[in-house]
């Protein structure tokens, strides 16, 4: 079991990364910027974070400033802007601002490994044990065509691996993401250039966030 860091905040109580001015703001990381290395350099933490995340919250608050979505929480503008077309590009920048917060939040320091206790049992009764839900994980990350990410989600009460494109993400469907491996370009390549099964493999066996996925499933009740 790894280190302990805030619990999936998706959900009627709206993340715990909207800002008490209501506007949407980007979230410190729950780490240092070189706390992921040498797995995830601080180089690439702090371009993926300070940069490609910053920007679509910027972009976000932008879009959003004097309509309806203004100082809704980021779930709430993630769903309510899904799939319609005239609300694309809010969806986009939202959904990335939610992905990126999860993400980081589904990686800590000395993590991999193996869960313990309920979450164990749930993997092993949902994909046959453990190795069978890496290898399914693993390839999720790897055959996600071009952008995007990989999914540990609950679906109405059972474990699943899923990906999605772009900006999408499991909760507009109502699955409950537990943990996320991002695989945009930007994520990997300063460290490992095309070797995107390095950087999956390298996360998924060091970095995994156990107890947050833990902790989300938790939540979901």
């Amino acid at each position: 079991m790894n280190s302990s860091h805030e619990p999936s905040t998706q959900g009627t109580a709206g993340p715990k990364w909207q800002s008490a001015s209501e506007s949407i703001v980007l979230p410190p990381l729950p780490y240092a910027e070189d706390a992921l290395a040498p797995v995830i350099s601080a180089h690439t933490v702090a371009i993926h974070h300070g940069k490609h995340q910053k920007t679509y919250v910027d972009t976000l608050n932008r879009l959003i400033a004097g309509t309806e979505f203004a100082g809704r929480p980021l779930d709430t503008i993630v769903k309510a802007t899904a799939g319609k077309s005239e609300h694309a590009a809010i969806f986009n920048n939202s959904a990335q601002a939610w992905n990126h917060a999860f993400y980081w939040r589904s990686l800590t320091p000395r993590g991999g490994g193996r869960p313990d206790g309920a979450l164990e049992e749930r993997i092993a009764r949902d994909f046959g044990g453990f190795d069978r839900f890496r290898k399914a994980f693993s390839e999720a990350a790897m055959t996600q065509f071009g952008s995007g990410w990989a999914w540990l989600v609950d679906d109405d009460g059972k474990l699943k691996v899923v990906k999605t494109g772009n900006a999408d993400v499991p909760l507009v469907r109502g699955q409950a993401p537990l943990l996320t491996i991002d695989v945009w370009e930007h994520a990997y390549y300063l460290d490992y250039q095309n070797r995107r099964v390095d950087y999956v493999n390298a996360v998924i066996d060091t970095l995994l966030n156990w107890q947050f996925a833990e902790q989300a499933l938790a939540y979901t009740g």
